[in-house]
C-alpha cells in the first residue's frame, strides 16, 4: 500500500520528533503527526509527502498511550510555548534522557552510553519554573484589540492569553495591566504590525528573581519613546517586588526580540538574584538561566564532576554575568571569565564585588580568541568550563582547548546534537576521553533538556 495525501490510515506512534511531533510509520513511510506522543494509536489523514516522510493531522486517537494524560492548559493546542502538557511527566524525563543518549551515539558515535550517563534530573513542581518571559504584542485586526501572549506553533500569529502554566504567576497581573492600558490608548500606543513594520509595542519583556522576589519589565518598542505611559508606570510599579521598569528601542525589521539602547523608566537597570548563595546583578539584556531549582542543581553537578581544588586554575568561556565563575571562585586558585557581551562583564565584575570575591577575572571578547591568549601569556589551566549558546563551541576554541592540552573539561548545552558533535571533535583522536554525562530537565512541558558532559585527558 503506498501513502497518498488525503489517504486516512491507522498507526501508532513510537517516537517524538525534535519539535514534538509523534512519529509514525505506514507500511514503513514516516509520517509526522502532530499531537500524538509514543504508544498512541490513532487514525490519521495525510496532508503531505515527499519522496521519504510525509505529514498527518489527527483524526481521532481510538486507543490513548498510558503515559497520555488532560493538557491543563486552554490554548495547548494553539500555542508555541508548550509541547508535552498532554504526557505524563516522568514519560517526558524518560524520553528526554532517551533524547541525551541518542544524540551522543548516532552524532557522536560514542558506545555504551549506558555506563557514562546519569540519571536525568527532573523537577518536583514542574510549573511556573520560568523566572523570564517574552510576550509579543500585536494587533487583533478583527476586535481592534490587543493580543498579548505566545507565538502559535510555527507561526507569529499570537496566542491570546492570561496565564501561563510555565511562568512566574505574577505574570498574569502584568498582562493583565498591559492590555487594559493599551486597549484604553490602542490608537496612541498601536501594537507592532511584524509584516508591515508600523506600529509601537512589539514586546513585553519580564525577569523574576526568585529569591528576593525582584521583578523587572521592559517594554520593546518599535521608536524612540513611549509617550503618557506615566498610568502605566504607576500600575506597573505598585506591583509588590517591581525593581525595574525598562524601555528597549528595537526599530529593526527583524525577529530579533531586544535592540542594543536601553533606557530607564522607573527604579533600577536591574533587579538582584541570589543563586548557590551568591548574590547577582542581572541586567535587562544579561544571560541567565531561566529555571534557577535546576540551575542550582546543574550548578552543583559541574563542581562535582570538576573535583576542582585550592591549586586549581580555571576558564569559563561564554561567562555571561559569571554566575558559573563565582560559584566555582570559592573553591579554586583563580578563574579566567571569558564573554562578548560588554554589558555582561560588566555585570560579572559587578557580581565578583558583591560576593567580595578576588580571586575571579573577566574579559570582554570571544573566547576563541582570549583563552588561547590567556594560555599563551603563560597561565597553565587545569580545567575550562564550557557553556555556548545552543549553537555549540566555536571550532577555533575546540582546537585550542586541544592544542593547550587542558586536562579537564566540563561541557554544559542546551542542545544535545551541538553538545554530541562538539564532543566527538573534542575527543576523536585526541587523547580526551568522555567520562560522565548529566541531564537536566531545565524547560519541563517542552522538547528541550540541558546536559552537561566532564571530559579529560
Amino acid at each position: 500500500m503506498s501513502v497518498k495525501k488525503n489517504g486516512v490510515y491507522k498507526t501508532q506512534a513510537i517516537d517524538l520528533s525534535g519539535d514534538g511531533q509523534g512519529i509514525c510509520k505506514v507500511d514503513n513511510f514516516t509520517i509526522f503527526a502532530e499531537g500524538l506522543i509514543p504508544g498512541d494509536t490513532a487514525e490519521v489523514k495525510i496532508i503531505k509527502t515527499n519522496k521519504t516522510y510525509g505529514y498527518a493531522k489527527v483524526v481521532k486517537i481510538t486507543e490513548p498511550s498510558k503515559d497520555r494524560i488532560r493538557a491543563n492548559c486552554g490554548v495547548f493546542n494553539k500555542c508555541g510555548g508548550c509541547s508535552l502538557l498532554h504526557m505524563n511527566y516522568n514519560a517526558q524525563l524518560k524520553h528526554k534522557q532517551k533524547i541525551v543518549k541518542d544524540c551522543l551515539e548516532r552524532i557522536g558515535g560514542f558506545k555504551n552510553t549506558d555506563k557514562i550517563t546519569e540519571d536525568i534530573a527532573g523537577m518536583d513542581s514542574p510549573f511556573n519554573y520560568r523566572n523570564k518571559a517574552q510576550f509579543p504584542v500585536k494587533r487583533n485586526a478583527l476586535h481592534n484589540y490587543a493580543d498579548i501572549g505566545f507565538f502559535a506553533k510555527r507561526t507569529h500569529d499570537v496566542i491570546n492569553l492570561e496565564s501561563c502554566g510555565i511562568s512566574h504567576e505574577i505574570n498574569e497581573e502584568i498582562i493583565k495591566i498591559f492590555r487594559d492600558f493599551i486597549n484604553r490608548n490602542i490608537a496612541r500606543i498601536p501594537p507592532y504590525d511584524e509584516k508591515n513594520h508600523t506600529g509601537l509595542l512589539r514586546h513585553i519583556f519580564t525577569r523574576v528573581a526568585f529569591a528576593t522576589g525582584q521583578i523587572m519589565v521592559c517594554i520593546v518598542i518599535n521608536g524612540d519613546d513611549i509617550k503618557n505611559c506615566g498610568e502605566l508606570i504607576t500600575a506597573l510599579k505598585n506591583i509588590k517586588g517591581m525593581t525595574s521598569i525598562m524601555l528597549n528601542i528595537n526599530k529593526n525589521k527583524s525577529n530579533v526580540i531586544l535592540g542594543k539602547t536601553f533606557k530607564n523608566l522607573w527604579g533600577e537597570n536591574y533587579i538582584i538574584d541570589f543563586l548557590c548563595g551568591k548574590k547577582f546583578k542581572i541586567s535587562a539584556d544579561s544571560f541567565y538561566q531561566v529555571n534557577p531549582v535546576q540551575t542550582e542543581k546543574l550548578y552543583l553537578k559541574a563542581l562535582e564532576f570538576s573535583g576542582a581544588g585550592k591549586d586549581s586554575i580555571c576558564a569559563d568561556a561564554y561567562c555571561g554575568i559569571g554566575t558559573i565563575s563565582l560559584i566555582f571562585a570559592p573553591y579554586v586558585k583563580k578563574i579566567y571569565g571569558v564573554e562578548v557581551n560588554t554589558q555582561a562583564v560588566d555585570d560579572a565584575k559587578e557580581n565578583a564585588k558583591l560576593n567580595n570575591i578576588e580571586n575571579a577575572e573577566f574579559t570582554a571578547g570571544k573566547s576563541e580568541e582570549v583563552i588561547p591568549q590567556i594560555i599563551s601569556g603563560g597561565v597553565n589551566i587545569d580545567l575550562i568550563i564550557l557553556d555556548p549558546p545552543r549553537k555549540g563551541c566555536d571550532i577555533k576554541l575546540i582546537n585550542g582547548i586541544i592544542e593547550s592540552g587542558i586536562r579537564k573539561i566540563i561541557y554544559i548545552s542546551c542542545s544535545p546534537a551541538t553538545l554530541a558533535r562538539d564532543l566527538k571533535l573534542l575527543t576523536d583522536k585526541t587523547g580526551y576521553e568522555l567520562i560522565k554525562v548529566g541531564s537536566f530537565d531545565m524547560f519541563p512541558h517542552t522538547m528541550h533538556v540541558e546536559a552537561i558532559a566532564l571530559i579529560q585527558l
